[in-house]
């Protein structure tokens, strides 16, 4: 469903934004005077679109388009980018500044799980700059599958709402990483994890969807963590009894999207990502569920309901949401 006119439009504002590096928003601790410094200082590899995570994942929806349309106009220009940014002495940069006492908890788990993505993104672009990049963020990667290897072991409750720090998320993103790269300690914790936290939920409270500053269902990312952990007939029991009445199509607030009322503003723009991470969830379940379920036509007309209505946002031209929802918009059509 990724056209491409469409990879094009994406690949053009994705470039864009990893070279501008203000206005930017720091997650950063101050230990000192010498820690106050610019984000392409800080952040030699991902400076910009406005914080480091969207700038990381900017450069994995650079690197998927180039993967599935590898002739398209800015095919050149994505390779040059990565080729600049990712060089080793920029990942080196980004390593020492996560061994900084201060960083312990950056970006803890939205960008971790984001940087795993890009890395598993880049081991499948398999020609000659798709190893080497892949080899120089190994550095950087395998920081955060550490950070994950210890902080999981130690937390006792999953963080449910629908912003950064979603466990479910993480969780996804990090057993994608394990499987992909083929790290069994890392897919065992996250396999674990989520059996231990979500295997027993039942009756999810979907109609408290959305919250005002969602980009995430709550709801629907633990059911796409689940669709990854148990095999088909065991997902679709799990499914009818944590939302039990999808084909009912109730609750209606999780089957209908998100209405803006301004995209100017950083935090309801949200909205617009949430559109487009439910349909990629919707998408995904509709596939997970056995052939002849009707749940999963349902999930089909969520899912382009959704999506119709977050590649909306995605055409501001505000600067709040332009700079990460292409993102999630290359992940909605190509889920």
């Amino acid at each position: 469903m990724l056209t491409l006119d469409a990879a094009s439009g994406f690949a053009r504002i994705a470039l864009a934004n990893i070279e501008r590096e203000f206005p930017g928003k720091l997650d950063h601790v101050i230990g000192g005077a010498s820690d106050v410094a610019a984000p392409r200082a800080l952040h030699p590899a991902f400076f910009g679109s406005f914080d480091w995570h969207s700038c990381v994942h900017a450069h994995w929806t650079l690197v998927r388009i180039l993967k599935l349309h590898p002739h398209l106009p800015e095919a050149p220009a994505i390779r040059s980018a990565l080729d600049a940014h990712l060089a080793p002495h920029n990942i080196a940069g980004e390593v020492a500044y996560l061994r900084r006492p201060h960083s312990r908890s950056f970006e803890r788990t939205y960008g971790w799980a984001w940087l795993l993505k890009l890395a598993v993104e880049l081991a499948g672009l398999d020609d000659d700059q798709g190893r080497r990049c892949a080899r120089d963020l190994a550095p950087l990667a395998d920081i955060f599958v550490e950070r994950f290897l210890a902080y999981l072991p130690n937390v006792l409750y999953p963080i449910r709402h629908g912003v950064h720090s979603n466990s479910a998320f993480a969780l996804a993103f990090a057993l994608d990483y394990a499987r992909g790269c083929r790290h069994a300690a890392l897919a065992d914790l996250c396999e674990s994890k989520a059996r231990q936290w979500y295997l027993g939920d039942r009756g999810a409270p979907a109609a408290w969807e959305p919250s005002g500053t969602d980009f995430l269902s709550p709801v629907l990312i633990e059911a796409d963590l689940m669709r990854r952990v148990l095999d088909r007939e065991a997902f679709a029991a799990w499914l009818d009894g944590f939302l039990p009445g999808i084909v009912e199509r109730e609750p209606a607030t999780l089957l209908t999207p998100a209405v803006l009322s301004d995209r100017s503003d950083p935090a309801i723009v949200h909205l617009d990502g949430l559109n487009l991470s439910r349909a990629w969830c919707w998408r995904a379940l509709a596939r997970a569920l056995p052939e002849g379920d009707p749940r999963a036509q349902v999930a089909v007309e969520a899912a382009s309901a959704h999506l119709r209505a977050g590649l909306a946002g995605c055409a501001s031209g505000e600067y709040v949401g332009e700079h990460w929802l292409a993102t999630f918009a290359v992940l909605a059509l190509t889920t």
